[in-house]
């Protein structure tokens, strides 16, 4: 069966000559000895498992003749179903009704398959009348918090801070491209060659993001970024090492006084994470007004109004952008602004919402660390056109911003909030910062966890007589470093 694991059959080309009764090892006459080979030394070829490489192919062959069988099921559903209906019909009735329609047609074509593929392939049905087809039990694993589709036959998710590849794929890119036609149609978006690219929201809150041909060279490029139905809270972060207890009560002070605060990092780093626990210390008696370009947080607070940008139409007009949502906010009253991202001209609306009695207003951007998020904020005031000396824009800056959190996502995965730095003035045309609490790494596990601890500076906060008036007098102890 397995012809190509065999070894070829080799004809002596001179007869051998054999000592008649002795058990020695026979040689070809004048031949060289091979020399000896020791065991230690000797090679270690892997020999193919018969029945693994069997069961393999098994498997292989299985999945392909379901997926055969789905793609030609799937019109005949299309075909069958009543899809005006299918919005009004409950899950169950429409399972059923496609599990009835599925085994008409496999007893039509001849086809004959087990209970457990059969349940697979109704299931699979489903999720392609209803879902986002092979994207959905992705979508329902708890586990995994991307989601990245590069072309229709590699699709990766991320676990636990750690990208890992599915043995899920589509069937080709037509395939592909209509489960992402379904998710951008659905929210009133379009992608297509003239317009390439698009980012939307899932009807669970997630956000999603595609590129298609001819922009995406090897196939369409999906990433979608999970929503979490039990947001995190402060407890909850303390716990899985984000950051300590003596932080969390330093950011309760610095967000009930009505601190100003950016929070900082990279892409996928925990930005709104952080910024969603921050607002739970914002008081029930507060207006607070969100704005975002796709809605992500999920602030518990009783008075909460939020906002979305919306992209231009097919002739393009109609686009709504934060800086526009951002200008009619402050026509309506907020006690607090929340941007869900800072990332141009907005900034400048931004900051004068901060220094004209907007106080306690957060807001995240994309840095490295605290002084890049500086450096950040400076090149999106240029970016907005608006000319102004290097000086006056610190100075606004500085007026405006008071503490910047740092977060992280490590080698290892894990996400930390290795730096909080409080902005104190200015001195001279520099903008002036102290850290207060810093993520000191102190080295690396054999597993490749990074073995670090939370330490305080020894800097006192610039806003403890702040924090006194306000009722938070905390220990000086918390801002003692550990030696």
């Amino acid at each position: 069966m397995f012809s190509r694991f065999k070894k070829p059959d080799v004809q002596p080309k001179q007869p051998i000559a054999t000592a008649v009764g002795s058990g020695a090892p026979t040689t070809r006459v004048g031949a060289v000895p091979a020399p000896k080979v020791s065991l230690a030394t000797r090679p270690v070829v892997p020999v193919a498992n018969a029945s693994e490489i069997a069961a393999t192919d098994k498997e292989r062959k299985r999945k392909e003749k379901i997926s055969e069988l789905k793609v030609e099921l799937h019109k005949r559903l299309l075909e069958s179903l009543n899809l005006a209906a299918l919005e009004s019909a409950s899950e169950n009735n429409l399972k059923t009704e496609i599990a009835d329609i599925t085994s008409e047609a496999l007893n039509e074509m001849s086809v004959a398959i087990n209970a457990s593929d059969r349940a697979i392939l109704n299931q699979e049905l489903y999720d392609e009348v209803m879902g986002l087809g092979p994207l959905e039990p992705l979508l329902k694993d708890e586990s995994v918090n991307d989601i990245l589709v590069n072309g229709p036959r590699r699709i990766f998710v991320e676990r636990k801070g750690k990208l890992e590849l599915t043995d899920i794929t589509f069937k080709d890119e037509r395939h592909l491209l209509r489960i992402i036609d379904k998710i951008v149609s659905a929210v009133g978006r379009r992608v297509d060659e003239s317009n390439p690219y698009c980012d939307a929201r899932l009807a669970d809150g997630s956000r999603f993001n595609c590129m298609v041909p001819p922009v995406a060279v090897d196939g369409s490029l999906v990433s979608i970024r999970k929503f979490k139905k039990e947001k995190l809270r402060i407890d909850d972060l303390i716990k899985f090492g984000a950051f300590t207890e003596e932080m969390a009560a330093y950011l309760q002070a610095a967000v009930s006084c009505r601190l100003n605060i950016i929070v900082s990092g990279g892409t996928g780093s925990g930005k709104t994470t952080t910024l969603n626990a921050l607002s739970s210390f914002i008081d029930n008696d507060e207006r607070v007004l969100t704005i975002e370009d796709t809605a992500e947080l999920q602030l518990q607070q009783v008075h909460v109004g939020r906002m979305e940008s919306r992209p231009a139409n097919v002739e393009g007009k109609g686009a709504v952008t934060q800086r526009d949502c951002l200008r009619n906010a402050l026509r309506m009253r907020p006690d607090r602004i929340i941007v869900g991202e800072t990332r141009g001209e907005e900034v400048i609306d931004m900051l004068q919402a901060m220094n004209t009695g907007h106080d306690g207003s957060m807001t995240t951007i994309h840095a490295n660390s605290a002084r890049d998020g500086i450096s950040r904020l400076e090149n999106m005031v240029a970016m907005a056109g608006i000319e102004m000396p290097l000086k006056a824009v610190r100075s606004q800056i500085a007026a405006a911003v008071n503490l910047i959190v740092q977060i992280s996502r490590l080698q290892d995965g894990s996400r930390r909030m290795v730096s909080i730095t409080e902005i104190t003035g200015m001195e001279g045309e520099v903008i002036s910062m102290q850290e207060v609490f810093r993520y000191e790494r102190l080295g690396v596990e054999p597993s490749g966890k990074i073995i670090g601890r939370y330490n305080a500076t020894g800097v006192r906060s610039h806003y403890s007589e702040r924090f006194r008036q306000w009722g938070f007098d905390l220990p000086p102890s918390l801002y003692e470093p550990i030696v």
